[in-house]
């Protein structure tokens, strides 16, 4: 049955979940799909049969959008995390230092010579990330070892460093307080991975074991009668938790943000509907990606939920 397309009616106080209610009978263009992410995740998140996954790649946790996942975090409405090595550069970095803004347009050379990092709009005093990192995981792997740790898989070292980061807008430390396990497959990838293997260097007993990260992924998996996910960005963080749920038959309820197109293959840019001929995602799932910068999409999606609690 056809729907009439109906203009959006902009008055004051109005709500965000008012307006993306009338972005999903408007027609178009990726309006349309951001009301369709809320509906889905809606459903997802009143399930409670179903297993809901959050993954997102690094970078957004060196802006504001940080804030964003923990508070999701923070409210317990996914109960898996999969990020990236990144993602806990970044936290770490945030919750001890200051990061900046500025612009795409600054010239990087310039930048260099007066120690600072660009990350799109964000600037990042060199030793506001390297150094701080460094210290704070040399430190944290030291007071461990000392108290007898001598193995670890990723889930470990990020609740760890949960409970040691002090920032509330910390989304390593939401999800330790909660017990929210947090799961990064590339944990090598990135600033934390490579103290992890300075430390090893020291401590020759000190092992990274991630296949324990698989135990605890599969205990989940195969008892879950429902899985759902919300993916920001995709490379691995999205790919494991497809990989993952196509032990059970794939994804009851999925919604990708993505500014990656199919044209080129990438699995940054495969949409969900393309996951299902791979059986990482059910036919019949309710499902949706959304094309679109993940700082301007999220807040709106996620100022939407939180009306559930």
């Amino acid at each position: 049955m056809l729907r009439v397309v109906k203009d959006i009616k902009i008055k004051p106080g109005m709500t965000v979940s008012e307006l993306i209610e009338m972005m999903g009978g408007s027609g178009g263009f990726t309006a349309l799909y951001v009301a369709r992410a809320v509906e889905v995740l809606e459903k997802m998140i009143k399930d409670n049969d179903c297993i809901k996954f959050l993954s997102f790649i690094g970078a957004p946790i060196g802006t504001g959008l940080r804030g964003v996942i923990s508070e999701l975090i923070r409210r317990r409405l996914f109960n898996i995390v999969i990020t990236t090595c990144g993602a806990l550069d970044h936290d770490i970095a945030r919750s001890l230092k200051e990061y900046y803004e500025g612009d795409f347009w600054m010239d990087d050379e310039t930048l260099k010579k007066q120690g600072y990092h660009r990350l799109g709009c964000v600037l990042i005093p060199l030793e506001n990330y390297g150094p701080t990192i460094e210290k704070f995981t040399q430190e944290l792997l030291e007071e461990e070892y000392n108290k007898g740790l001598r193995e670890v898989c990723s889930s470990d070292i990020t609740y760890l460093i949960g409970l040691k980061l002090k920032d509330e807008n910390s989304f390593l430390k939401n999800a330790a307080e909660n017990n929210i396990p947090v799961f990064v497959p590339g944990i090598l990838d990135g600033a934390v991975g490579t103290q992890i293997w300075l430390f090893q260097q020291k401590h020759r007993d000190f092992k990274l074991n991630l296949l324990r990260d698989f135990d605890k992924l599969s205990d989940v998996i195969f008892k879950a009668k429902r899985s759902g996910a919300l993916m920001i960005g995709g490379g691995i963080s999205k790919h494991h938790v497809l990989w993952w749920n196509q032990f059970k038959d794939g994804l009851d309820y999925a919604v990708y943000i993505t500014t990656g197109y199919e044209y080129d293959g990438s699995l940054s840019g495969a949409t969900v509907r393309e996951a299902v001929s791979w059986g990482k995602v059910k036919p019949e799932a309710m499902k949706v990606t959304v094309h679109g910068d993940a700082t301007i999409i999220l807040p709106l999606i996620a100022s939407a939920l939180i009306k559930l609690e």
